[in-house]
């Protein structure tokens, strides 16, 4: 991005920054306390500045042009660099901080432990808004180019720049409906659960990951009759149909709330690595840590924890 020097102004970035995040002048305007009248001249003094009408009407709302996209995550970097700079190390006002953390999490993220980082965030500090998004089903480098703040998770490839905090393993297990046939006529055995219909979960559409590799193992595959794009619609599947799916430990609250029954897989299966991960712009920022300390205090909390045993887990 390249702004003509008489015209620079770092309270532009910070502008443009918000009505490319609110998409309407009020909303921008609200957020940084002034009148929509005030907000309307600094939007025209950016436009002015990038030679770029920025955000245009469509119908009732304003949608920003494809030069303002191209500029959304280099901008948002830009803005969050500048506010930890001017922020002593280790110091946050919360209940001032006025700011949105883009979070890039797997579905059951949200489900598991949206509801009280939501709660604990309005409590701590009310300005401050979470966009949970969805793990991409496309692999591309999004906390070093500023499209996401934090990544949680099982972390796959990152660059080798991005910061990875390992929190705790996990193991997978299968989940079924009560009284599923597998789990009612017999003891699961690697050849009855790879003959019994199964249902993935995958963003990307996968049919075939680690329980495959492991039945292969043992000569043996598994019927996979389909997939869902997202957990918490894969679990209502098979909670009305005969087909088995997969989980992780801790998402026993799901299952439980859905009468579903966990069971051990008989298979020699790697643990699932949960963790954090963000790019070092983010060390040094105190608001950006009480997030990760928060994110990490759910999902380290005792009660999440699932105990080891074996068989059915009921």
């Amino acid at each position: 991005m390249r702004v003509a020097q008489s015209n620079l102004d770092l309270n532009l970035l910070i502008a443009l920054d918000l009505l490319l995040e609110e998409g309407s002048v009020s909303g921008a305007a609200r957020r940084m306390h002034l009148s929509e009248p005030a907000m309307s001249r600094t939007l025209g003094r950016i436009r002015r500045a990038l030679g770029d009408p920025v955000l245009v009407r469509a119908g009732r709302a304003m949608v920003p042009t494809p030069h303002a996209l191209s500029l959304r995550d280099e901008v948002r970097a830009v803005v969050e660099r500048a506010q930890a700079l001017f922020t002593p190390t280790g110091e946050v006002d919360l209940g001032a901080l006025s700011r949105t953390f883009t979070v890039l999490a797997h579905d059951a993220f949200a489900a598991l432990y949206g509801a009280p980082l939501l709660a604990r965030a309005a409590a701590e500090a009310p300005g401050v808004r979470l966009r949970i998004l969805a793990d991409s089903h496309l692999d591309a480098p999004t906390l070093r180019e500023g499209g996401a703040d934090l990544e949680v998770g099982v972390i796959g490839a990152t660059s080798p720049e991005v910061h990875v905090e390992h929190l705790f393993e996990d193991r997978i297990l299968g989940v079924a409906r009560p009284g599923h046939p597998l789990l009612t006529d017999g003891p699961v055995t690697p050849e009855r659960f790879a003959a019994a219909p199964q249902l993935s979960v995958s963003r990307r559409g996968r049919l075939h990951g680690p329980i495959d590799t492991a039945l292969a193992e043992l000569g043996l595959s598994r019927r996979v009759s389909g997939s869902a794009p997202a957990f918490p619609a894969a679990m209502f599947m098979l909670r009305d149909s005969d087909l088995v799916g997969l989980a992780h430990g801790r998402a026993r609250g799901l299952t439980d709330a859905l009468g579903l029954t966990l069971f051990e897989i008989p298979l020699e299966l790697p643990p699932l690595l949960f963790g954090l991960a963000w790019h070092p712009r983010h060390d040094a920022d105190p608001a950006h840590a009480w997030l990760r300390g928060r994110i990490r205090e759910l999902m380290t909390a005792p009660a999440g924890e699932t105990r080891p045993c074996s068989g059915v887990i009921g």
